[in-house]
């Protein structure tokens, strides 16, 4: 299996872009009360698995999905890092996973989840793997290190992370971040595309996280 979605229970997206990935994803991934989400969008859905502590998955839809569900009771992971880890571990093959769902309603679970997607670097073996996050809004994916991104010219960009010791130089940005000191989040968001291909050196490698719309 090459692409798998793990939907989250955020806000539901309704632009053509990530409902296309929704509906063309070769297996989707409920976190928890996600399952009710998938149905309402398409009611002969089956998803892989529904994994999380079920503290939002009504008592029928449980006994329904029986045989798809997977709990986990322990607190110290959030669902959609739960979803992760069956992802990698019952499908390792996969090469491409869409992280749905995981903003919008509640604003510290849009900043968990977005902090998150640094800590996947880390805590998962990922390799080649693409891992990203994309809502109606934009796409948000993590990057350890020098890279050329090709993203077009005249998108909206922003990099963040919570190196204060990171430098980085760039290419093919509105403003470059050769001078930006990573001492605040903000520091270098809202910033702009000139080039179809974005250039970033980092001083040495580490967690960060590019947002684009």
């Amino acid at each position: 299996m090459n692409s798998i979605v793990i939907l989250c229970n955020g806000l539901f997206p309704s632009e053509p872009y990530p409902l296309y990935l929704l509906d063309s994803a070769e297996g989707v991934v409920c976190c928890d009360g996600a399952l009710n989400k998938l149905l309402a969008h398409n009611p002969s859905a089956r998803p892989l698995a529904v994994v999380g502590d079920m503290d939002s998955l009504p008592p029928e839809q449980q006994n329904a999905f029986r045989d798809i569900l997977v709990a986990v009771a322990e607190q110290d992971d959030n669902d959609l890092t739960k979803a992760m880890s069956w992802v990698l571990r019952e499908h390792p093959e996969v090469q491409d996973i869409v992280i749905l769902g995981a903003t919008g309603l509640r604003e510290d679970h849009t900043v968990g989840n977005l902090g998150l997607l640094m800590e996947y670097t880390r805590l998962f073996p990922l390799g080649e793997r693409k891992v990203s996050l994309v809502s109606d809004f934009g796409t948000a994916f993590a990057i350890t290190g020098s890279c050329d991104l090709h993203l077009g010219e005249g998108r909206r960009f922003s990099f963040f992370t919570a190196d204060n010791s990171l430098k980085v130089t760039s290419t093919g940005l509105q403003w470059p971040l050769d001078d930006v000191v990573f001492d605040a989040w903000w520091k270098a968001s809202l910033n702009r595309t000139t080039e179809p291909v974005v250039s970033l050196h980092f001083n040495h490698p580490s967690a960060a996280l590019v947002m684009v719309d």
